[in-house]
C-alpha cells in the first residue's frame, strides 16, 4: 500500500542526500559523483542531517495534527526559524531569502492578529518570488486533499503555498505536484500518473482560465513530454519551475529510488530540494522497504519522523 509516510520519509532522505553537495556544480559532480549519505561539506553538517525542505515538510504535517489552520502552519513555520521546532540539531543552517522575508511578514501578521491577511498574501506575490520553497514543503497537504478532487481545491493549495511563494506559478507547480501523488496514491504507475496528470491540469488551465503566459511556462512538463529530455536540457536552479521539471524527469527516468535520489544530486545546484522534491515522488511509489538501509537509520530525529508520521496517518485514516 502506497502511504504519504513513505513520500515524507523519501523526501528527509533526499534531502540529506542533497546537503553536503548543495551549490556544487553539476560539472563538479560529474567529476566526483554522490554514491552514498554523506557527512559535512557545504553546510558542516553531519551524515543523516536535512535542511529547511524537510523542517518545514514537518512544520505543515505537525500543524495538520490539528484542524487545518494557516495560522498553526504559519506559527510552526516562525518557531521554526527561530530554532525551536524541527531543526535536526536545534539550528537552522539553511534557509532562502524569499523564504525568510516571508515568515518576518508572517510574524508581523500573528502580532497584530490579522490573520485575514494570511489568505490575502498570494494577492501580492510577483513574478520574481517564484523560488522552489513552497513546492519542497508541500507534500502533506495531500493528507487534508486526499478525498476530494485536488485541482478543485487549488485556492486552499495556492493559500498555503502563498504563507512564502504567493504567486500563482508557484501554487499551480504544487499543485502538479500533488496531482501527481494522487494519481500514485490511487495505484498508478508512474507513465500513466504522469499521463494522467497532464490530461488533469490542461483541462484545470481552460476551467480556471489561466492566463496563458503562465500556461506556456509549464509546456515541457503539461503540453510535451518531460521525459523525452536529456540531461542536458534539465536545469536543477532553485527556480520552482526548474526544481518541478527536474524532480518529475529524474523520477521517470529511474528505476528505484536510490537511483533516482543519486540522479537528483547529481545534477548539481540546488541538490537538496531537487532530491528532496523528487524523493516525495519515490517514497511513496516504491514504499520505505526500497530506502537503503544505511540511509534511513541515519536520518537525523528518525523517531521523531516516524512518530509524526504514524500520528498522521492515524488521524488521516480515521476521518
Amino acid at each position: 500500500m502506497r502511504t504519504i509516510k513513505d513520500g515524507i520519509l523519501g523526501l528527509a532522505i533526499g534531502d540529506a542526500i542533497g546537503v553536503p553537495v548543495e551549490f556544487k556544480s553539476r560539472e563538479e559532480l560529474d567529476a566526483s559523483p554522490v554514491v552514498d549519505m554523506r557527512g559535512y561539506g557545504a553546510h558542516y553538517q553531519p551524515s543523516g542531517t536535512w535542511s529547511d525542505d524537510s523542517s518545514l515538510t514537518f512544520c505543515i504535517a505537525e500543524a495538520l495534527l490539528e484542524d487545518f489552520s494557516l495560522r498553526k502552519i504559519a506559527n510552526n513555520f516562525i518557531l521554526w526559524k527561530g530554532g525551536l521546532l524541527w531543526t535536526p540539531h536545534g539550528q537552522v543552517f539553511d534557509i532562502g531569502i524569499q523564504t525568510s522575508r516571508s515568515i518576518d511578514t508572517l510574524q508581523k501578521i500573528l502580532n497584530e492578529k490579522d490573520l485575514d491577511s494570511l489568505k490575502l498574501l498570494r494577492y501580492e506575490a510577483d513574478e520574481y518570488t517564484n523560488g522552489n520553497g513552497s513546492l519542497m514543503r508541500i507534500l502533506p497537504l495531500y493528507y487534508v486533499l486526499k478525498d476530494k478532487v485536488i485541482e478543485e481545491e487549488f485556492n486552499l493549495i495556492w493559500e498555503v503555498s502563498a504563507l512564502t511563494h504567493g504567486h500563482i506559478r508557484s501554487a499551480i507547480s504544487c499543485l502538479i505536484y500533488l496531482v501527481i501523488i494522487d494519481e500514485l496514491m490511487n495505484g498508478r504507475e508512474k507513465q500513466i500518473a504522469y499521463q494522467n496528470t497532464r490530461e488533469r491540469i490542461t483541462k484545470f488551465f481552460t476551467l480556471r482560465e489561466i492566463a496563458e503566459r503562465e500556461v506556456q511556462v509549464f509546456n515541457r512538463i503539461i503540453k510535451n513530454d518531460i521525459q523525452l529530455l536529456s540531461r542536458n536540457e534539465i536545469q536543477s536552479s532553485g527556480y520552482v519551475i526548474h526544481s518541478l521539471e527536474a524532480s518529475i524527469w529524474c523520477f521517470l527516468n529511474n528505476k528505484t529510488y536510490k537511483e533516482t535520489i543519486l540522479e537528483a544530486v547529481n545534477l548539481g545546484d540546488d541538490t537538496d530540494t531537487t532530491a528532496a522534491i523528487v524523493g516525495g515522488l519515490a517514497g511513496v511509489f516504491y514504499g520505505s522497504e526500497a530506502f537503503p538501509k544505511s540511509w534511513y537509520n541515519s536520518l537525523a530525529r528518525l523517531d521523531d519522523i516516524e512518530l509524526l508520521c504514524k500520528k498522521l496517518e492515524l488521524k488521516f485514516s480515521a476521518i
